[in-house]
Parts: C-alpha cells; structure tokens; sequence
C-alpha cells in the first residue's frame, strides 16, 4: 500500500517524536556543526565588510615613490613622464610635493593647519578622489601660475562653517592669497586621522620656491592584481635614471598595512571553516550511525510495511526525510543563534555586519547535504530488506 507524502511526513515526524532524545541528540550534532560554518562564514564576511570600509576610506590603490636624496640629480616633472610612458600598468600618474614653508590657512577669523601639498593635473585620477563642487585645476591654472586652490571637506567644514567655499579667499602663511576654486572628499592618509587637506598647482609652487624638484610621484595602476609587479618596475627605472639617488628611492603601496591586515583575517576565516566542516562531519558521522541504529530497532516495521506493499523508495524516503528534518531543525536553530550573537558583537564593536541570505543558504545547505548522504546508505540497505527475514528476524 503507497503513502501519500502527507501520510509519510505524518509517519516520519511520529518516528522522530518517539525516539525524542535520540532526535534531539542528533539535531544538537548538527546545530554545533553549523553554528561553526554559519560562524566562520560570518567572520570572513565581516572581515570583507572591514577590508571594503578601509579602503572606501582611503585614496585609490597606487604605488608611492618617494626620492630623498642630498647626492646627484633631483627628480623632476620630465622624470614623472618618462615613468609614464615606460610602465605599461599604468591608469594615472601624478608628481606631489609636500609645501613646507606654509603652516596655516586662514579665513576671516578661523584658521586651521592643514596637510598642504602642490600637485599636477592628474592628481584627482590618480587619488581618486570625487569633486564634490567647483572645478579642479586646468591647463590654465598651470600655465598662467595662477594662485587657485583646491581644498577638502574636512577643511572646508572647519574654515567655512558650512558656507559654500567656492570663489572665496583663503590666506596661507602669514600673507600668501589664494582663491578656493574646488572641493573634493576627505581621504585618509595611510590610516592617519583626516585633518584637513590644501592642493596648489605644482607650477606656481615651484614658481614661489624657485625649485623645480618634486619628492613624490604617484602611479595607480590599470590591474591593481599586479601592485607589486609595478612598485619592481617603477624601482629600477628611478634607480637607472636617478643613479646618484639610488639608496634613497622609497617604493611602497598606500594600502600594504590593509593587505597584511587582509591576508592575516583571510588566514583566520579559511581556519575557522575547516574547523566548522570538520564539526560538520563529525555530525554527519552522527546521524550515520544513529540511522543505523533506527533500521536494525525497526527491522520488524521496514519488513511489515514492505509485506503490506510499501516500495523500496517509500522505505528510503522516510529515512531520509528524517535526517532532512533534524537537518533542518538544528540549521535553523544554528543560523538564528549565530545571528543574534554576531548582532550582539557588531552592535559592542562597532562591526559592519548585515545578514547574509546567501551566507544562511550555504551553511543550511551544507547541513542537508551532509544529514542526507550520511543517512543515504543505511536508507538504502533499509530499502533492501527481505520483508519475510525481517519479519522473522523481529
């Protein structure tokens, strides 16, 4: 006689209800095995979220060269072209120069210390800083040396108390005029507290000091996958062209301290997964063994119902919705408890954290996988039973 599947889930959930402590044994099994998939799935998100946040937080991917030399030739623009035309992974190049000889910005009665620095005309690309208003330096500025500035949000928020910054004039140093022609964003500077940023175009700085030199060139590349190919190349052209400077050429990426950060959380997420799927199959190995035992107590059942003309896919079906019930019953349970937890720790430490559908699904999916292939070969030999031996065996 067939089941219907109503009358087979009725009969599968009767079975597990009788055998209550053996059902919530197992279902415990599987909630520890989860929990530790659903957990470290949940740390290696969050460490991406952190990751992703740092570097919103920074400018562009790019490899800094910083020439300090007292011996031979000093770097110059036409040094930053020929880097241009001789790295192929190159999306942007730009030349900076920090501006030492003014310490203050001053507008009407505020006035602030900014990180001032004088920079050519493809610094916002290379940066990748966004214009928030105005414009950014053009051909113009840099040809006719006019005295433009370009300032950030943090400066203009402490200089101009929420007014529009645009066209007005700030005064540098004791008494140098220079008129706000654009605002960008505020970045962080190698995980160093935004204080405030000033850019002028490199032709009037050189114009005010007499010196053509610059200390720094900025390169972002086309495949930031390649970064440490490109600070290689970028070394060893300096180093033939800049020969007297050779021990005082400094390479090294923006963001270095955040991939080590990233490859140390990296390290600890793929630990806590082998961990969690080693839980996992340890609970696989549970309901294996608890499924064997469940055909060997219920001989007498499997070979009634085989005599009365249950079919030997009516018999695996219910060992195997067995296991997918108690499956599902401790994933359930496994994914809300580690989300309640993971919500406790993000809301204390401040952790970007958002449940993760697809997160939930893979470690609920790795529970049902792992429940019905380990009950899969007891249902089978359960299915194979000869109805007359099991009755007579019982």
């Amino acid at each position: 006689m067939s089941l219907s599947p109503q009358d087979l889930i009725n009969l599968t959930c009767k079975s597990l209800l009788s055998n209550g402590l053996r059902s919530a044994l197992t279902t415990f099994g599987v909630f520890m095995g989860v929990t530790a998939v659903n957990a470290s799935l949940q740390v290696g998100a969050i460490s991406q979220n952190i990751i992703s946040k740092q570097l919103a937080q920074r400018e562009a991917p790019q490899v800094n060269i910083s020439i300090y030399s007292s011996e031979g030739r000093q770097p110059k623009l036409e040094d930053m072209e020929y880097t241009r035309r001789q790295l192929k992974n190159v999306k942007a190049i730009s030349a900076s120069d920090y501006i030492w000889f003014l310490n203050t910005a001053r507008y009407r009665d505020e006035q602030s210390e900014p990180q001032m620095s004088a920079v050519t005309q493809d610094f916002l690309l290379t940066s990748g800083r966004k214009l928030l208003k105005g414009r950014f330096f053009s051909d113009a500025d840099f040809s006719r040396y006019r005295r433009v500035i370009v300032i950030d949000k943090v400066l203009a928020n402490r200089l101009f108390q929420g007014e529009n910054p645009i066209g007005e004039m700030i005064i540098l140093g004791a008494s140098r005029p220079f008129i706000v022609v654009g605002l960008i964003e505020s970045k962080l500077i190698e995980g160093q507290e935004a204080k405030g940023s000033l850019f002028i175009p490199m032709s009037i700085y050189s114009a005010m000091t007499g010196n053509q030199s610059i200390n720094e060139i900025s390169i972002r590349p086309r495949d930031e996958n390649k970064m440490e190919e490109l600070q290689e190349e970028a070394r060893k052209l300096l180093e033939q062209r800049l020969p007297g400077a050779k021990d005082n050429i400094y390479v090294r990426s923006n963001i270095d301290d955040i991939l080590e950060q990233k490859e140390t959380l990296d390290l600890v997420s793929r630990g806590l997964t082998g961990v969690g799927m080693i839980s996992l199959l340890i609970s696989g190995v549970g309901i294996a063994n608890i499924t064997i035992a469940a055909v060997i107590e219920r001989t007498s059942e499997i070979g009634l119902r085989r005599a009365i003309g249950a079919t030997k896919l009516e018999i695996q079906l219910q060992f195997i919705l067995e296991a997918s019930i108690l499956s599902l019953v401790g994933g359930i349970f496994a994914i809300a408890t580690v989300h309640g937890l993971t919500l406790v720790v993000a809301n204390t430490f401040t952790l970007p954290y958002q449940f993760d559908v697809k997160t939930a699904a893979l470690s609920l999916g790795s529970a049902l996988i792992v429940g019905v292939g380990a009950c899969y070969f007891p249902a089978v030999r359960a299915s194979q039973l000869d109805p007359v031996k099991a009755l007579r065996e019982a």
